[in-house]
């Protein structure tokens, strides 16, 4: 079993990414019907009340994913037109807690919000103008755009979806709930090879402190 702090991936009966929400409104999912089917290792057994009739103890089993029936506003985000709130702790994550500017892998901590074209330059506060820098790559940057500083963005920003927005919330993602999520990215979102260059630096950073 789990922890409870441990989150449930809630899709829409589609199976379409919707929210991570934790064991309390799962449950409450369940017992009003609204779970069409359930998927992944079971997170949860939570034991309930007694029947006072039949003596028996009423028992809520939940899965990693559940998708549910209904309709609700986040299927609203799905839209065309959808882009989803900006805050730090997304916006380092989508970019794999790396630098776009040197490429390494920091801790949230190290990192700081970089507008690719500065703000005073007509820059906006919005994803595709932003990027995780370390605080080093930041300082020397400063007041200007990368071809003014001389450095070099390894990568384009871009607005996740919400499917890939719902990843980038996530706390502690189960493979299965992660194999999941990664099914529902675009085919040419940038999260895969970003994901997979991470991976990379852990398994070197492993290896050398093996050594």
């Amino acid at each position: 079993m789990y922890e409870l702090s441990q989150q449930v991936l809630r899709t829409d009966i589609s199976g379409m990414p919707l929210e991570w929400i934790g064991y309390q409104a799962a449950v409450r999912l369940l017992h009003l019907g609204q779970i069409a089917y359930a998927c992944g290792p079971r997170l949860y057994r939570i034991h309930g009340g007694i029947n006072y009739r039949t003596g028996r103890q009423s028992v809520a089993d939940i899965e990693a994913i559940i998708a549910t029936r209904g309709q609700n506003l986040a299927v609203e985000k799905r839209g065309k037109d959808y882009t989803p709130p900006l805050n730090n702790q997304a916006l380092f994550k989508r970019d794999a807690h790396l630098c776009l500017y040197c490429g390494k892998q920091f801790m949230a901590r190290e990192l700081s919000r970089d507008h690719v074209t500065p703000l005073t330059y007509g820059g906006t506060e919005a994803w595709n103008n932003v990027v995780a820098a370390c605080k080093r790559c930041n300082n020397h940057k400063a007041d200007r755009t990368p071809e003014a500083a001389g450095m070099e963005l390894l990568a384009i920003p871009f607005t996740p979806t919400h499917a890939e927005y719902v990843y980038l919330q996530g706390k502690r993602i189960l493979a299965d709930q992660m194999e999941f999520l990664l099914a529902h990215f675009p085919r040419s979102s940038p999260l895969h090879e970003r994901l997979a260059r991470a991976s990379a630096i852990q398994a070197e950073s492993a290896d050398a402190l093996r050594a």
